[in-house]
């Protein structure tokens, strides 16, 4: 591996506290963590299957007139094409279709905490496949986000309306939601994901994507559905503009520059986000459990961030 900057102990902020990585970090957070009640929302009339994939036709589109806008090449190798099938998969289709229908079983919020999870498998294969290793600093903190996020698996768990077994049900998909989306976050801070332009990485891997998720849920569920209600709509641009198109390449940015083990604390702050939009807008009540989860998680937040090294 590469030497680490200077700069990072030179007395000037940490890679992963400066304003190019807090601000794009921010913005992610601050989008995902509102995806969870309209993915919600879309689960009434269409197949989950089939939101995924109008969803990702749509950030496809828009990725696509972005990087041509940029100038961006779309010449990519065979190699460059089979990375992009590959994120694609593994992200669009897979990740995607795992959690959607893991909202069919257990509440919006219980996916959420549970997906916080991510940062395990990110800092595991971190180590195994890009020799990246976690520093004292950042493992404190995940303990700490850990511990946070114990306390909000806890109470989501208490209100959760579901039976065990559905509970156990829904929880299993998004396990596997997780395993999918890691595989995709350490593939993008690879080297071989900075061979390409990202724009039409990710434009590639979004069309491929919906192209399978439309495949498997004409398998699955039938001829394409749509609802034509306008926060269906709405939703769907939502999800494919805000939470795919812009926040996607923010994310992987991030990824790249402080590794996947401190991008996964995206996902650990999400849930505490997604509490928030709750309580405005589903009357939401916080109970004594999940308010020490959410000042945890952002305690564990504040120090694996402030790292003065990156998880190497």
């Amino acid at each position: 591996m590469s030497a680490v900057p200077n700069a990072d102990f030179a007395g000037t902020p940490p890679r992963s506290a400066r304003a190019a990585i807090l601000i794009p970090f921010a913005i992610v957070t601050l989008i995902w963590g509102s995806t969870w009640i309209v993915i919600r929302d879309q689960l009434a009339v269409v197949p989950p299957s089939w939101s995924v994939s109008y969803r990702f036709l749509v950030a496809g589109i828009a990725m696509t007139i972005w990087a041509l806008v940029r100038r961006d090449s779309f010449r990519f190798d065979t190699r460059g094409l089979l990375f992009a099938a590959a994120i694609g998969l593994s992200q669009f289709v897979l990740n995607f279709n795992f959690v959607y229908r893991a909202e069919g079983f257990i509440t919006s919020g219980l996916v959420a905490v549970t997906f916080a999870m991510l940062l395990v498998p990110n800092a595991l294969f971190s180590r195994i496949f890009l020799g990246q290793r976690m520093g004292g600093q950042l493992m404190l903190g995940s303990a700490i986000a850990m511990a946070g996020v114990a306390l909000l698996f806890l109470h989501e768990a208490r209100v959760n309306p579901a039976g065990s077994t559905t509970t156990l049900i829904g929880i299993g998909w998004t396990l596997a939601a997780i395993l999918s989306a890691s595989t995709a976050n350490v593939m993008q801070a690879s080297e071989t994901a900075r061979r390409y332009p990202m724009a039409p990485t990710l434009a590639i891997g979004m069309l491929f994507g919906a192209g399978v998720d439309a495949v498997v849920a004409w398998t699955l569920a039938g001829p394409p559905v749509f609802e034509m209600r306008a926060g269906y709509v709405a939703g769907i641009l939502y999800l494919g503009l805000a939470a795919s198109a812009l926040a996607f390449p923010l994310y992987f940015k991030v990824l790249r520059a402080i590794g996947p083990a401190k991008g996964a604390y995206s996902g650990v702050i999400v849930p505490v986000i997604a509490m928030m939009f709750s309580t405005l807008f589903e009357g939401y009540r916080w109970s004594t459990l999940a308010a020490g989860g959410a000042a945890l998680t952002a305690a564990g937040l504040v120090v694996a961030l402030s790292a003065r090294r990156p998880n190497r």
